[in-house]
């Protein structure tokens, strides 16, 4: 017999395993392969969880970070299909074929930095490092999306529909205003990705 638990308004109580006979537990892990950094990885995973915790726990990748856990600092941020996406809020089970590049994957077979990493270490665009990851694949993103032309919220209305889009200090500072740097260095970090698109 089941019993009853109290459980807030507005939440789905899926119950122990505990309570549940094996015919009406719902399926709680699929295998799931995301290809990370080039490489395929076939995982086991629980539907529940986030990329972010299975690119730290199951495959050891460190560079993205967990600050808010809430999509808001940025500090998870990597590419899934060459788009920047939140890592925290992203079910890992949804990414099933995509390919996930981590900040551990720019530089390819790790001979030589990213010219995007390169410019961060050149310009110290960083103080304690901890958003630097997630700032570095947010800016590779940003900068795709404006050669594709995606606009910004300051993008001249002028420019053409799908033209790309030049990246000034206003265009990279707005695209990159979802990464949060508790340390201030915004003013190197737009410098670093200046260099780049130069």
């Amino acid at each position: 017999m089941r019993r009853h638990r109290s459980v807030p308004e507005g939440t789905y109580d899926m119950g122990s395993h505990e309570d549940r006979d094996d015919e009406t537990a719902p399926c709680r892990f699929s295998d799931t392969t995301l290809r990370v950094n080039g490489k395929p990885h076939t995982l086991s995973v629980d539907h529940r969880r986030v990329l972010l915790d299975v690119l730290r726990e199951d495959l050891d990748l460190w560079g993205a970070k967990k600050g808010c856990d809430h999509g808001q600092c940025g500090a998870c941020t990597v590419l899934v299909d060459g788009r920047r996406l939140n890592s925290c809020l992203l079910l890992a089970v949804a990414l099933d074929g995509c390919e996930v590049t981590t900040v551990e994957g720019l530089a390819g077979d790790g001979e030589e930095l990213h010219p995007l990493q390169r410019a961060f270490l050149d310009r110290d665009a960083f103080q304690c490092g901890y958003c630097t990851p997630g700032q570095i694949c947010s800016a590779l993103g940003a900068v795709a999306e404006a050669a594709a032309g995606h606009p910004s919220h300051v993008t001249d209305p002028a420019v053409p529909s799908g033209e790309p889009v030049r990246l000034d200090r206003a265009e990279i500072r707005e695209r990159l205003s979802g990464n949060l740097c508790r340390c201030g260095a915004y003013p190197r970090i737009v410098e670093a990705v200046e260099d780049v698109i130069r």
